[in-house]
């Protein structure tokens, strides 16, 4: 197994906001194209906005294009998510739990930070392990009744799910309800894939690490990853640590199996860590965002680090879900002169979080924040393939995104499921540490030519050594 795994907790580009009102003019402009542009009222049967993603990984697409909803006129926007592995789908809804959790359970703050460890961190904190217990309970009913799941999570639709995966997933969701944190050592699976992927080198390893971030991460653009933070996560798993606090128990949502193969040549299936050890979790929401101010530089060094930019960018998403107004930090606020109301609301939401916390939320009734217009359907695994076998899914999907580990379904055949005019974002291996740089320009001409054969065009020019994405327009 290489370093990058066989399983996609995060992504590896930076979130976008897929529905942005404008076609993008240069290339630091978000992925989308203008509900006009889109003409989403030729749509047989419905004026919705349909998006499907193949391979993400994680939501931070859905995230940031349901936080920026309210920028725009109001539109009913459909998520379709298709994955590899149903360990994804539950991360995904337990995110989605987090998100959407209400005030009097859970602060602003909080919810960053717990989102932020269960997101990037093998080992987290103790009630962190306690809050995945106790809502796996929650999801193992949602999983299995879908009236349950109707009241306590109205914008998700798991119908098209097959009953084995359904099965699989209350499964999942079990193990995590355990409280034996014996049954997934991350420590020890987190160490095991860092030997066997650097052998010899293992003992040297601090120089590994050290090249792998001068020499790929940092020449590609993601220099404000703070070498130290990466360098602690390639050694120890552990990618953010928002507060201080004892990050020590298992983080048994990045648990998943696999099939290994023994001394006698049978296949057995092993739980452990198999995702990606080289990368990291920072490019979802650690390298760009809206607050130009966390990329000031002192002595030609970032002031930040991608943990800072990631908790704003989380929190930010979070609050604009939750209020459908900007998020203005207080530093921001205080620079402005404006922060009477919303710096006094930070500042004793920080001070009180821990109280929040421990006296609350827990006993609290789960009662999710209400959001309008959105409804994210699962479908069923590996699945892309077969959507040009349904009816209801033909020329339906305005914006379509492939991981670069999912390019191979963009087809011919596959884009009869793309509206009259859509949008198709193609991941680029741009951040992949382990690819040297002539494999990054021969990835981009390999998806180009995918995509013209798909009947798209070149949206804007791709450059392999600075785009994480590449941009396509269709038109039937």
């Amino acid at each position: 197994m290489d370093g990058f795994g066989s399983i996609t907790w995060w992504g590896f580009s930076p979130a976008l906001d897929l529905c942005q009102q404008h076609l993008p003019t240069n290339k630091n402009a978000d992925v989308s194209v203008s509900l006009q542009d889109l003409q989403v009222e030729e749509n047989p049967g419905s004026g919705d906005l349909n998006i499907l993603l193949i391979g993400a990984g994680d939501l931070r697409h859905v995230l940031k294009t349901i936080a920026h909803s309210y920028r725009r006129p109001k539109q009913k926007i459909n998520f379709y998510i298709i994955e590899q592995s149903l360990e994804l789908y539950a991360r995904q809804l337990l995110f989605l739990m987090i998100v959407l959790e209400p005030q009097d359970r859970m602060g602003l703050q909080e919810k960053t930070e717990l989102f932020m460890e269960l997101y990037g961190n093998t080992l987290v904190r103790q009630q962190s392990c306690e809050y995945i217990e106790k809502m796996a309970g929650e999801l193992i009913k949602m999983v299995t009744d879908f009236d349950y799941l109707e009241k306590m999570l109205p914008i998700v639709d798991m119908s098209s799910l097959k009953f084995k995966e359904r099965d699989f997933l209350e499964g999942i969701f079990k193990f995590w309800r355990n409280p034996d944190v014996q049954i997934y050592d991350a420590a020890k699976c987190w160490e095991l894939r860092l030997r066997q992927h650097l052998g010899v080198r293992y003992d040297s390893r601090k120089g590994v690490f050290d090249w792998d971030y001068n020499m790929k991460l940092a020449e590609r653009g993601a220099k404000v990853i703070n070498k130290h933070e990466y360098s602690n996560w390639r050694d120890s798993g552990i990618a953010f640590e928002p507060r201080e606090a004892t990050y020590n128990t298992p983080n048994k949502t990045m648990a998943s199996g696999r099939l290994l193969t023994n001394r006698e040549g049978d296949k057995v299936p092993r739980r452990g860590y198999w995702g990606d050890i080289v990368v990291g979790p920072f490019l979802a929401h650690g390298i760009e965002a809206e607050d130009e101010s966390l990329f000031k530089k002192q002595n030609g060094v970032y002031t930040k680090m991608a943990t800072d930019i990631t908790q704003y960018n989380i929190l930010s998403m979070i609050h604009e879900i939750a209020t459908k107004t900007k998020y203005v930090s207080p530093d921001t606020q205080s620079e402005v002169k404006q922060a009477k109301l919303t710096e006094i609301t930070e500042e004793d939401e920080e001070q009180n979080e821990d109280k929040l916390v421990v006296d609350k939320p827990l006993s609290q009734k789960y009662v999710p924040l209400h959001v309008e217009d959105v409804r994210i359907h699962f479908l069923p695994l590996n699945s892309a393939a077969d959507l040009v076998k349904k009816s209801k899914f033909k020329e339906l999907f305005n914006v379509v995104f492939f991981a670069n580990s999912m390019v191979h379904h963009l087809t011919s055949d596959l884009s009869s499921v793309f509206a009259s005019k859509a949008t198709v974002i193609l991941e680029t291996v741009k951040f992949m540490v382990d690819l040297q740089a002539d494999k990054l320009k021969e990835f981009v001409d390999k998806i180009t030519d995918m995509a013209k054969g798909a009947g798209c065009e070149v949206l804007d020019p791709c450059d392999p050594q600075s785009d994480a994405v590449a941009k396509f327009s269709f038109t039937r």
